[in-house]
């Protein structure tokens, strides 16, 4: 299995419908953004694969910050993945409402911030991108350092439009549930505009696998706090972990099922939360 260690599938056995909702494609035949190295190649057929393993039915493709908003890598993995899949583009301010439309046929239902470098977006962008998207119904999602997430605060909570935060929102460790940046992403869930990714568990871990201890505290928090605005995800191909130490993405499947012991809750963050969130076919 390519950028997934382990050889066996998931104990857990994933409901029908279940979504991978943060995985990336690369694609070498595109070149990188200034001052990106090129990444080994992450084909649709390669996740298909992982697909197989995990028992996942839809996914989203998330454009990966090597080619800035050069969405071509994401959209034609898109296309040959097939209806069953949404995407998640990266634009700055001068895309064109054409353009938004464009993406949107082809399956696109929010836009990337990856805050935590410098490259093709930028906090000032947030807003007035999020206004415009949001007629589409689309999502602004956001990839930030915590402590970076609490000191543009302000800016979240003028927001209206859909926010959904990568990763557990990088709350810090050993802080967790007590620090500033998960108190701040309640807040915000309170608010009722915001999502947050149950992924990359191993993103900001002290204790790291196989229980991520640490890291499933803040998990089974936010399913709690917000239990129809949580959404689930692989992060394959781990684009921050070195190429041999990739995680386990049946452990990581498995590690979910702990997280959530509810049959039914488990189903509504797998399936029914990414059928409303990407809107799907028949959602």
């Amino acid at each position: 299995m390519r950028y997934s260690s382990g050889s066996q599938a998931p104990t857990f056995r994933a409901p029908a419908g279940t979504t991978d909702c943060h995985f990336h494609i690369y694609d070498n035949r595109f070149p990188p953004a200034p001052g990106g190295l090129p990444a080994p190649d992450a084909s649709p057929a390669d996740y298909r694969a992982l697909q197989a393993k995990i028992g996942t039915a839809r996914g989203v493709i998330v454009q990966p910050s090597l080619y800035g908003v050069d969405n071509r890598p994401t959209l034609e993995g898109l296309a040959a993945l097939g209806p069953n899949f949404r995407a998640v583009a990266v634009v700055n301010t001068s895309v064109t409402d054409a353009d938004l439309r464009r993406m949107h046929g082809l399956g696109v239902r929010g836009i990337r911030f990856n805050l935590a470098q410098a490259g093709a977006t930028t906090l000032e962008m947030l807003e007035p991108l999020s206004r415009r998207v949001d007629e589409l119904g689309w999502h602004c999602q956001i990839n930030m350092p915590g402590d970076k997430i609490v000191a543009a605060a302000d800016t979240f909570l003028r927001v209206r439009g859909k926010l959904v935060f990568d990763h557990l929102a990088h709350c810090p460790q050993p802080a967790g549930i007590d620090s500033d940046t998960f108190k701040l992403i309640r807040r915000l869930l309170d608010q009722g505009n915001t999502w947050v990714k149950l992924t990359g568990a191993y993103a900001d871990t002290k204790v790291g696998p196989p229980t991520y201890a640490d890291t499933s505290v803040v998990a089974r928090a936010f399913a709690v706090a917000a239990p129809t605005r949580v959404v689930w995800g692989t992060d394959w191909p781990h684009p921050t972990e070195k190429a041999d130490a990739k995680p386990d993405d049946a452990l990581l499947l498995d590690l979910f099922a702990a997280w959530i012991p509810s049959e039914s809750a488990r189903k509504r963050i797998l399936v029914d939360n990414p059928a409303e969130l990407y809107d799907f076919p028949g959602s």
